[in-house]
């Protein structure tokens, strides 16, 4: 974590997270289509493996979540309830794989128990605190199906699409990240490069 190469590419994985849930996001809200957010968790998962495969530290997928948070803050409305569950999906995704996906040899399986319980777990923490903590509107006035909704069926698409998504996610992020230790002057340099485009497209697009 104290590598400063590292932070690189937590601003990297969390721009691109940030940036689908400003684009991807605004599409799927406007087009009123149902239990959206299981879309947008799913690609979050996976970007979050990608980056687990390339920098396997406990609190890494936390600080790439609150990179997310800052992007679509800086480059959105600030629909506070998006914001949490985003940082929840960092930060439930952190403690999972800490326990779960420890080294590059990690088996499938567990890669996608990973998924499978950021799915539900996720899915459980952010309809609690949102509804009976926070109590925000839409919530409330959902009531206790609203929350059963987005845990059991929301939770289960999302759990299914997560079950491949994050080893998918993070085979790719090792043979990334062995690219990047054989290239990494360039890989830096690209990195730098990227994390600019991003970020100024989100503003043209904003």
């Amino acid at each position: 974590m104290r590598n400063p190469k590292n932070w690189l590419w937590f601003i990297l994985f969390g721009s691109l997270w940030g940036i689908n849930e400003v684009m991807m996001g605004e599409v799927l809200s406007t087009s009123n289509i149902p239990h959206f957010s299981v879309l947008l968790t799913v690609i979050a998962l996976f970007i979050l493996a990608f980056a687990r495969g390339i920098v396997n530290k406990p609190g890494s997928s936390t600080v790439i979540g609150v990179v997310a948070v800052l992007f679509k803050l800086a480059n959105a409305s600030p629909f506070y309830c998006h914001l949490l569950g985003i940082f929840m999906v960092g930060l439930v995704f952190d403690v999972l794989a800490s326990v779960l996906m420890k080294s590059e040899k990690t088996s499938v399986i567990k890669n996608s128990l990973t998924g499978i319980l950021n799915a539900y777990s996720g899915n459980v923490l952010f309809a609690l605190v949102i509804t009976y903590i926070i109590r925000y509107d839409i919530w409330t006035s959902g009531g206790l199906s609203k929350v059963l909704g987005h845990i059991f069926v929301a939770g289960t698409f999302t759990a299914i699409l997560a079950a491949i998504a994050v080893p998918l996610g993070f085979r790719l992020g090792i043979t990334s990240g062995a690219f990047a230790d054989k290239k990494p002057n360039w890989t830096y340099a690209g990195t730098v490069v990227t994390v600019f485009i991003i970020w100024i497209l989100s503003q043209v697009i904003g």
